[in-house]
């Protein structure tokens, strides 16, 4: 399932969709909120430009969305309907929920949507 080469493998570890040998993003941590959106400007090891065209992440904000809703959905069910909490409790379950997982979906997102454009490569190596 998260094998080298699968998608799932380079969305959820936020590695090059390339090649799969090297991280994204300047600081691995999502926690550190200064540099959660900092990336490298390529791949040191496929040489892949992470930036394909100028503001070419605007479009990880629609799957940004998706991934917010989808999240929001299921608290909301797991705290109203499994929890049988009240719908005041269920929405600051939503509001923190989201709060908490904001950095990784921010991340996850730029992840995917790179990654809708982007095939792992086996053969990948840098050209100089």
């Amino acid at each position: 399932m998260l094998k080298k080469g699968s998608k799932l493998n380079s969305i959820l570890t936020g590695t090059c969709p390339k090649c799969q040998n090297e991280s994204m993003y300047q600081d691995k941590n999502p926690l550190h909120l200064r540099n959660v959106l900092k990336m490298n400007e390529d791949c040191s090891h496929c040489g892949l430009h992470y930036q394909i065209e100028p503001s070419f992440f605007y479009g990880a904000m629609y799957v940004s969305y998706g991934l917010n809703v989808a999240i929001g959905i299921a608290s909301f069910i797991i705290s109203n309907v499994i929890l049988n909490a009240t719908i005041k409790t269920s929405f600051i379950a939503i509001i923190t929920t989201l709060t908490l997982l904001g950095p990784f979906v921010l991340r996850w997102s730029r992840n995917i949507y790179i990654n809708m454009f982007i095939s792992y490569d086996k053969n990948a190596i840098l050209k100089k």
